[in-house]
């Protein structure tokens, strides 16, 4: 046997010893990262804990798994290669679930689902676009929808900001990039804030997200034109976790569906969003 092929045996012989090892980790604490800035899916409260409808969610999933889970906050664009890095666990930040991410990570069962909307200034000449107050349920690469047409030629030549790495930065740019000026912003509180001062037209992302935004800004903002719906973002927001750590996925599916089942989701959802997310 040459050198090349003994050293592939011995790597396809480690592997295979290996693969058992990880499968087999006894999951006694697990590190759940969030961002910390994107309420009221979670949020930093002043004295510096984690809040809101995921943390609160996580304390029920790891109590139903007898696990201890510690939540620490790091930046959203950076979670998905930290995830794989082994910095820490699980994502848990309103992760909408894709195909193209789960070429790079696992996902649980969604435990919400939800809609993306257009913010802009309540008394702006943007405001109350055609749609307003309707609902759009789209599938990936939907073309030619009336409602979209409409929303592009409202919009034409404006400003619009979105949060940068997201599902909604991608539906922007298909179908607004062309006749809108994008601006990318880390968080959604840097461009909610350029929004209230006029620096850009309009915003879009998770509709519940916006509800907290428009409390923040004193009622000066509101959704316009349609909220967009259906699968078109994903199959919803689920747990992200290493491709690797099927047992640790499969102990956060059973505990997402006791939460399902006994109404624990339902009722956070309507705490945190006043709205049933429930998928």
């Amino acid at each position: 046997m040459n050198l090349s092929k003994f050293l592939m045996a011995g790597a396809v012989a480690f592997a295979t010893l290996a693969a058992p090892m990880a499968q087999a980790k006894d999951w006694k604490t697990v590190t759940i990262t969030l961002e910390g800035a994107y309420a009221p899916w979670n949020l930093t409260n002043p004295d510096g804990t984690l809040g809101g409808f995921e943390p609160e969610l996580a304390k029920y999933l790891c109590d139903h798994m007898k696990v201890e889970c510690n939540l620490v906050a790091s930046d959203w664009d950076g979670m998905i290669p930290a995830l794989n890095a082994g910095k820490f666990d699980v994502i848990m930040d309103a992760l909408s679930i894709t195909e193209e991410r789960k070429k790079i990570i696992d996902f649980t069962i969604p435990y919400a689902h939800t809609h993306a909307a257009f913010a802009t200034l309540k008394d702006g000449p943007l405001a109350n676009a055609a749609g307003s107050g309707t609902v759009v349920k789209l599938d990936p690469g939907a073309t030619g929808v009336k409602e979209i047409d409409a929303m592009k030629a409202a919009f034409a030549g404006k400003t619009i900001g979105i949060q940068a790495a997201t599902v909604y930065s991608k539906f922007i740019y298909d179908n607004f990039g062309d006749i809108a000026t994008v601006r990318e912003y880390k968080t959604g509180a840097e461009r909610d804030l350029d929004l209230e001062t006029g620096r850009i037209d309009l915003v879009f992302d998770d509709a519940v997200y916006l509800i907290s935004a428009f409390e923040k800004a004193n009622g000066t903002l509101a959704f316009t034109g349609p909220e967009i719906g259906g699968t078109i973002f994903g199959s919803g927001e689920g747990l992200g976790i290493r491709q690797a750590d099927t047992d640790l996925r499969d102990m956060f599916n059973k505990a997402i569906e006791a939460a399902l089942a006994d109404g624990t989701i339902k009722t956070l959802s309507m705490k945190w969003f006043k709205t049933d997310v429930t998928p």
